[in-house]
C-alpha cells in the first residue's frame, strides 16, 4: 500500500481531476501494468510545452512501470475537435495531418521514452469501420447527452449550426478506449466531456471503464491566456535554446511556481523549499535560471542550456547585442525600404500591422537605439542591427 500511496501522489501532482480516485487507487493495487492512452490530433506540425503537461504526465507512468499509448488522433484530425469552438471547424486534408503527425514522434522522444512507448494511429480501426458500424457506434450516445456538452449546447441556443459529424468526434475519442481497452486517459480539462464518454462507450462493451485524469490548460507567457501559437504566448518544443531560454525568463515570478509544478521534473518538496528561500529574500530570477536550464536542456541538451543561460546574461544583464544572429540582404524598390516592412521581411515580425504595433510600443531598436516613427525609411546602402522585443535580433542590409 505504501507504493500505490507513492504512486498515487506522483500521478495526481498538478492535476485537476481524478475520476473516481477510488477505481485508480483499485487499479493500482491490482499490480500489474495498467494501460494509459493520450490522443493528440495533428493540427499543427509543432507541438509547444503547454502540450507537455500531459506527455510529462505520460512520462511520471512509464517511471512507475506503466504502458504508454500515444495516440495519434489522424481520423479525429480530419473531423476536428469542435471543443470550445463556437462554429464548425474547417476538417483537415489527410495529407495535412499526414505531414503533421510525422513530427510528432520525433517531438515527444525528447521526454518519453521511445522503448516504454507504443505510437498508434486510430485510422488503423477507423479506416476499417463500415458505415453499418458507425450506425451502431452513434446508437450508444443520444443527442440529449450530446448537448449536456456545454459548446454544443451555447451553440444550441443561440441559434449557431452544429454539423452531425461533430458529434462523431466525441463518440469516436471514446471509441479509442474500447479498442485499446485503456485503463486511464489523460486530457486537458477541456476534454472532460469527451474522456467521459470513453468511460460510457467501455461500459457499453463490457469493459471496466478507464479513469479519467484532466490536467490543467497552461497559461501562456502572458500568465493570463492559455499558451497557444496563435497568440504568440508560447514557448515552442523546437524553438531555439536561446530563445527557450529567454522566453521562461519573461514570465513573471508568481507563473514561474505554475511552470515548475507543471513541466519540472524536479521533486515537490526541492520546489517548496525553493519557494521558502524566495520568500525569505532569496531572488526568483535565479530559481528561474533553474527552470530554464532544466527545460532547454530537456529538448536541446545541457552544453546548449549552458551556452544559453551565459548568451542571456551577456545580452539582459550586461547590454550586449548577441554575436550571432541572422543575417540578410533586402533590395529596396526605391531610394529606402519602409521600416514596417523591414521588420516584416527580415522575420522579426509576422505582419506589417505587428511591426506598427511594436513601434508604438517602444519595443523595436535600430543599432540599440529605440525608435518611434512607424513612417521610418531606412536608406539604401545601410547595414544595421535590429532588434524587436528582447529576443529577436537579426542584421540586414538594404541593398
Amino acid at each position: 500500500m505504501t507504493d500505490v500511496t507513492g504512486s498515487l501522489d506522483l500521478i495526481k501532482r498538478g492535476t485537476e481531476e481524478v475520476l473516481p480516485e477510488e477505481l485508480l487507487i483499485k487499479k493500482l493495487q491490482r499490480g500489474k501494468p495498467l494501460k494509459i492512452k493520450a490522443g493528440f490530433d495533428p493540427t499543427a506540425p509543432d507541438l509547444h510545452i503547454g502540450h507537455t503537461v500531459l506527455i510529462n504526465k505520460l512520462r511520471q507512468f512509464q517511471e512507475l512501470g506503466h504502458e504508454v499509448i500515444f495516440l495519434i488522433g489522424d481520423f479525429t484530425g480530419m473531423i476536428g475537435d469542435p471543443t470550445g469552438k463556437s462554429a464548425t471547424r474547417p476538417p483537415l486534408t489527410r495529407e495535412e495531418v499526414i505531414e503533421n503527425a510525422k513530427t510528432y514522434e520525433h517531438q515527444i522522444f525528447k521526454i518519453l521514452d521511445p522503448a516504454k512507448t507504443t505510437v498508434l494511429f486510430n485510422s488503423s480501426w477507423m479506416g476499417e469501420m463500415s458505415a453499418a458500424d458507425l450506425i451502431q457506434l452513434a446508437a450508444n450516445h443520444t443527442v440529449a447527452r450530446m448537448l449536456e456538452r456545454d459548446d454544443f449546447n451555447k451553440r444550441y441556443t443561440s441559434g449557431q449550426p452544429i454539423a452531425v459529424h461533430e458529434f462523431l468526434y466525441p463518440l469516436i475519442q471514446g471509441y479509442d478506449s474500447v479498442v485499446l481497452k485503456a485503463d486511464v486517459e489523460l486530457g486537458g480539462t477541456d476534454q472532460k466531456f469527451n474522456l467521459l464518454v470513453g468511460r460510457q462507450l467501455q461500459e457499453a462493451h463490457d469493459q471496466e471503464p478507464q479513469v479519467v485524469i484532466t490536467l490543467p490548460i497552461l497559461e501562456g507567457l502572458d500568465g493570463v491566456q492559455k499558451m497557444s501559437k496563435s497568440l504568440n504566448n508560447y514557448i515552442g518544443i523546437t524553438d531555439k535554446p536561446e530563445e527557450m531560454f529567454g522566453k521562461i525568463m519573461s514570465v513573471s515570478d508568481d507563473l514561474m511556481w505554475r511552470y515548475y509544478e507543471l513541466l519540472s521534473f524536479k521533486p515537490m518538496q526541492e520546489i517548496e523549499a525553493w519557494k521558502k528561500d524566495v520568500e525569505q529574500g532569496a531572488n526568483p530570477r535565479d530559481i528561474k535560471i533553474r527552470l530554464a536550464e532544466e527545460l532547454v536542456g530537456r529538448f536541446h541538451s545541457s552544453e546548449m542550456a549552458e551556452k544559453a543561460h551565459q548568451a542571456f546574461v551577456a545580452r539582459f544583464q550586461k547590454g550586449q547585442i548577441p554575436d550571432e544572429m541572422p543575417e540578410l540582404a533586402l533590395t529596396a524598390s526605391g531610394c529606402g525600404y519602409p521600416i514596417a516592412n523591414l521588420l516584416k521581411d527580415g522575420g522579426l515580425v509576422k505582419s506589417t500591422s505587428e511591426a506598427m504595433r511594436m513601434i508604438k510600443q517602444g519595443a523595436v531598436r535600430v543599432d540599440s537605439e529605440k525608435i518611434s516613427d512607424h513612417s521610418l525609411i531606412v536608406d539604401a546602402g545601410t547595414t544595421c542591427v535590429y532588434q524587436v522585443g528582447k529576443r529577436r535580433f537579426a542584421r540586414i542590409s538594404i541593398t
